[in-house]
């Protein structure tokens, strides 16, 4: 994510994809020599597994880390009940 800060980052979930858009506000008129990193908008799409929740994200460096959970299912005990038939 190098060139964008916290600001112009958005990180969402819906339903089973997490999405993150990129989108960066032009300064106005500026005449640069070299440009190394292109200020485009964009938007990746990621499928998640079942279960699977985002619990954050961090951007440090211009490297986005999204923290992401596995909760151990619960474990479900069911008692069922035997008829005697004759």
């Amino acid at each position: 994510m190098a060139g964008f800060g916290e600001d112009d980052l958005d990180v969402t979930t819906e339903e089973n994809q997490l999405i993150i858009r990129g989108r960066q506000a032009e300064q106005g008129e500026r005449e640069f020599l070299y440009r190394g990193i292109a200020s485009r908008q964009f938007q990746r799409c990621f499928m998640l597994a079942d279960g699977m929740q985002v619990i954050g994200a961090s951007l440090k460096n211009g490297l986005l880390s999204v923290d992401l959970i596995r909760p151990e299912p619960e474990k479900l005990v069911r008692k069922i009940n035997i008829s005697v038939s004759e």
